[in-house]
């Protein structure tokens, strides 16, 4: 089980270093158990920043609401 929420935003770099977002969305069962499910979007992104930007757009995303990942794996 996690430490805390998951953050909706995952941005991850590949080891081409291209940058790419998921979206996750958590819903919980009856017993309160968080299920996470994660969309990978068809976009590769340069930066991290172009990543975000279009989050922000597209999706309506916070501040605090990305966790990031060096290497996609």
């Amino acid at each position: 089980m996690t430490q805390g929420p998951v953050r909706p935003f995952l941005i991850a770099k590949n080891d081409e270093g291209a940058y790419r977002l998921t979206v996750r969305d958590t819903h919980y069962n009856s017993q309160d158990y968080p299920i996470v499910t994660s969309h990978l979007q068809d976009e590769i992104f340069k930066t991290a920043a172009a990543a975000k930007a279009f989050a922000k757009e597209k999706f309506n995303a916070k501040a605090g609401e990305f966790s990031m990942k060096l290497k996609a794996g």
